[in-house]
């Protein structure tokens, strides 16, 4: 039998498989790195497209904000607006009030009482005076009742003088609207 070495062989063997397993891992660690490289690139452009998104939401959330704050502003300026012409509608309506309330006294004052002092809060009307007799603070409240303009007079204090027989009396009344004809609807629309 000859004798054969069979040694060259096999190292060759193994020299081309070590080789062909460095280009397998080569090429398997460039297509790695290339997933890698892709799977990245990818990842980072919908990183991007979502802070795109979250930018253009922040800068919509910012108009919407100011359009809001533009539009409170406003709400407070209809509020305030309608809250003065609440006030001068009331003042309108309450202008010839006070004429009505001096010509309603003027007329509903009896001969005797003499009125010292009157005070007006809300619709409240306090009156403080003199009269001749207690007769005539009575007569007085009588003439006040059948008013259209006041109503619910009440006597809070009358004290008589002994010596001079005159009467001290302060009494309160409530005023009301009375109801307006024609004539003085048309006045007040002018």
């Amino acid at each position: 039998m000859a004798k054969i070495n069979l040694l060259p062989w096999r190292e060759e063997q193994r020299r081309l498989q070590t080789q062909q397993f460095g280009v397998t891992a080569l090429f398997t660690a460039i297509v790695a790195a290339g997933v890698v490289f892709v799977g990245s690139k990818f990842a980072q452009g919908k990183i991007e497209h979502q802070e795109a998104r979250n930018s253009y939401m922040e800068q919509e959330i910012n108009k919407l904000k100011a359009e809001l704050k533009e539009i409170e502003e406003l709400e407070s300026t209809k509020s305030n607006l309608l809250a003065r012409m609440d006030i001068i509608q009331e003042l309108q309506t309450k202008r010839p009030q006070v004429v009505h309330t001096f010509q309603e006294l003027a007329e509903r004052v009896p001969e005797g009482v003499y009125l010292k002092s009157m005070k007006q809060s809300e619709d409240r009307l306090s009156l403080e005076g003199r009269a001749d007799s207690n007769a005539r603070v009575s007569t007085l409240m009588r003439n006040l009742d059948a008013s259209d303009w006041f109503k619910q007079p009440g006597l809070e204090v009358i004290q008589s003088e002994t010596n001079s027989g005159v009467s001290t009396f302060k009494l309160g009344l409530s005023q009301s609207v009375a109801p307006a004809d024609d004539t003085q609807l048309a006045a007040s629309e002018e």
